[in-house]
Parts: structure tokens; sequence; C-alpha cells
């Protein structure tokens, strides 16, 4: 799995050069995850979650296909339902907020677990909590 850790998301074309390089084709070709999961322990925590969803610099780069994972409910979904679209997506869009609710329900979910296991050309992007709960998810688990 490849990083893209940024504090604010893809905010100039250098970033969104990068990102292009990382997934290997033009993001009009590939699919993404979007978390908004850190988000939710603010005030007004599901708006703004829609906000990110509907106009965040990185959502709104013209995915080919763009979902929602949201880990809070991942525990009470089959396995066997939820891993195979993260791993047949090119993109895990991460997205800021507070940080250690995120890597609580990272680890919840199994998400923490099954990263390590995704394609070596998949793309985990942090943006700001995202970024900082990729230091206590990989944890020296890539190659």
């Amino acid at each position: 799995m490849r990083l893209l850790l940024t504090s604010a998301g893809i905010e100039n074309i250098t970033i969104r050069d990068a990102l292009a390089d990382l997934l290997g084709k033009p993001i009009a070709e590939c699919s993404a995850l979007f978390i908004p999961t850190a988000i939710y322990p603010f005030p007004g925590g599901a708006q703004r979650a829609r906000t990110l969803i509907c106009g965040s610099s990185v959502c709104e780069l013209g995915w080919k296909s763009l979902g929602v994972l949201e880990l809070t409910a991942l525990p009470s979904i089959d396995a066997a339902v939820w891993v195979p679209m993260v791993r047949e997506n090119d993109a895990l869009l991460v997205g800021g907020g507070d940080v250690l609710y995120l890597c609580y329900w990272m680890r919840q979910s199994g998400l923490t677990d099954l990263l390590p296991s995704l394609r070596s050309e998949s793309v985990y992007v942090g943006v700001s909590a995202g970024s900082i709960a990729a230091a206590c998810t990989f944890r020296g688990d890539l190659s």
C-alpha cells in the first residue's frame, strides 16, 4: 500500500499530480472509498460529513466511482460484504477530525488488520487526522 499524507487534502496541482503518480493511472479511471468517521465527534458532525463527501478537495477529484465507508458500521456487517469492496478500490480517502476516535474505529472495525494485505498499488490518502492515524495504523507494516 502506498501513502499520501496531507494536512488539508488535495489542495494544489502538485499534490494532485503526486496522487495520480501513486495511483499509476488517471484519477478518472480509479475508484475510491471515503472514510468520514473522524468528523462525527465534533458538533454538527453529520452535517460536516455530508459537506466533506459533497465538496472536499479529496472527494471532488473526478473519481470513476466514489463510495463511503463508515467504520462504525463495519462491526455489525459481515466481513464478506465489506472486505471485498475495500480490496477492489484503488484508494482509501481517510478524512480529518478526531484522530483518537478514528484510530479506535479503525481497530474496532478490522480495517487496521486488513490494510497490510491490500494490493501494493492501493493508495491510502490521509487528510489531517487521517494522516496522523496512519502512524498508529501502519507501524512499519509497509514494505
